[in-house]
């Protein structure tokens, strides 16, 4: 590791440690020749598949627009932060496990959906309507229906919070 300060080509490893999510490591360093320190982060680097487009376009893979895409989809929902990052990571993961060296776009936009329906279903039909390019009013309610069958015993999608049951009025007789 060269030394950013003087570019002397020898620095030592003072301190290293594990980031929270055991993806990084810091190491702490000190220059041999000017004996300034730096830190540095150690990553690991996983080749993901190349993507290949609807129109044939092959393209590099590239988390910014996965997230921009959870984060369309999610817009004013109350879906935490850090269960976002999860689901982008979960989508990441399942891209380094496939074993090709190219993915269609179309199954990134499955593994989308599959963290999407885990997460909020207003933001999963979203997601979906642009997706599969929902033309009518019958597509949504299809699309609807369909989650509604795969979800066994949860009826009604928690579109609106529940309410507590109104008081009986005073003075009314039951």
């Amino acid at each position: 590791m060269h030394c950013p300060f003087c570019q002397h080509t020898d620095t030592r490893v003072i301190d290293s440690r594990v980031s929270d999510d055991g993806a990084t490591i810091r190491r702490r360093r000190e220059c041999e020749a000017c004996g300034e320190r730096f830190s540095t982060l150690e990553t690991i680097e996983l080749k993901l598949p190349v993507i290949i487009k609807s129109d044939g376009r092959r393209d590099t893979f590239d988390a910014r627009k996965l997230r921009m895409g959870f984060d369309r989809a999610l817009n004013k929902r109350p879906v935490a932060e850090e269960h976002v990052e999860a689901a982008v990571r979960a989508v990441i993961h399942h891209l380094r496990m496939t074993t090709e060296r190219e993915v269609a776009s179309r199954r990134v936009g499955e593994f989308v959906m599959a963290e999407l329906r885990k997460l909020d279903h207003v933001g999963y039909v979203r997601f979906a309507s642009v997706y599969r390019s929902f033309e009518d009013v019958a597509d949504f309610r299809e699309e609807l229906d369909r989650l509604e069958r795969d979800l066994p015993g949860e009826g009604q999608l928690p579109l609106l919070a529940e309410r507590a049951p109104a008081a009986p009025e005073k003075g009314r007789k039951r």
